[in-house]
């Protein structure tokens, strides 16, 4: 589902720009002056790192323009269902948590979010790289755009620093090069190696704080919430469990799809309807991660 209201924003330009810079700066710098794009295993390379940059965009722009999950007008908590167990409550009062804001009641696991102004079903944060909260509907995709992200850079620094060594071994050799061509692949290869490398750290450290939370299936909200409730249960003498948690390969089947083979596909037809979810409490599983 497409989310309405999707304008300009400058953080996307720029990751569209960052996105475009690596991969020309791969192909007709480093790969070329590598192998030569006239040679197999220039090809080869080049025709690797392309499709790495498509699924990249591909993921990205469905990231960017999928609604994050829209809480229905009409939905009310049964709280008689016993095929629901948790009911999630306000910490206060202990009544069913209703957003005063968007006048309804919110399902599990969903959030009002101040930027987008609304309640995002499953909500995991709201990401201005984006320009979008990341939520149920496209949590799947962020993720893989992240692993497709990260793959990259570290393919592109590799050739970065192959392609350092032998420059460098032909500068002798090149007496005659152009002086002003020399100082703008200087120019490339700092530039190159500040953005890869910064990137790289970046998003590492990011893919695998969302890995921790898949193997969990948390939210990073969830992560949060759970810090304080494990110090209130421990404070009162009990075990926190997060609710939500059913075993690291059963909660990665929930977030990335039953196949495996399809976990890097930027495919979420696997998922529900974001009002209901499994917990550690249902006494017989059920094949999809909620119902309607």
């Amino acid at each position: 589902m497409k989310r309405k209201g999707v304008g300009f924003s400058l953080p996307v330009a720029v990751v569209m720009m960052v996105i475009g810079f690596v991969y020309f700066s791969t192909v007709f710098t480093f790969i070329d002056r590598w192998f030569s794009l006239t040679s197999s295993p220039g090809i080869a390379n080049a025709a690797a790192f392309t499709a790495l940059a498509l699924m990249c965009v591909y993921s990205y722009s469905i990231a960017v323009f999928r609604d994050p999950g829209r809480v229905p007008p009409s939905y009310m908590p049964d709280v008689e269902d016993q095929e629901s167990p948790v009911h999630e409550i306000k910490r206060k009062g202990g009544d069913l948590r209703y957003c005063q804001k968007c006048s309804h009641f919110k399902p599990p696991r969903a959030h009002h979010c101040r930027v987008c102004k609304r309640c995002v079903l499953r909500m995991d944060h709201h990401c201005i790289w984006i320009n979008n909260c990341v939520g149920h509907t496209n949590y799947k995709v962020f993720f893989v755009f992240v692993v497709y992200a990260v793959t990259a850079c570290v393919y592109s620094l590799v050739h970065l620093l192959t392609s350092v060594l032998l420059v460098g071994s032909l500068t002798v050799e090149s007496q005659d090069e152009d002086e002003e061509m020399g100082s703008y692949l200087r120019t490339i290869y700092v530039l190159s190696a500040f953005v890869l490398i910064s990137l790289s750290i970046a998003l590492g450290v990011l893919l695998v704080w969302h890995i921790y939370l898949s193997l969990q299936n948390k939210t990073t909200i969830e992560y949060h919430e759970g810090v304080r409730a494990m110090w209130l249960a421990e404070k009162g003498g009990q075990v926190y469990k997060h609710p939500y948690d059913i075993g690291p390969y059963e909660n990665l089947t929930l977030i990335l799809g039953p196949n495996v083979l399809s976990w890097l596909c930027p495919t979420s037809r696997h998922i529900g309807s974001g009002l209901r979810f499994r917990t550690a409490f249902d006494s017989v599983p059920v094949s999809s991660e909620s119902k309607p």
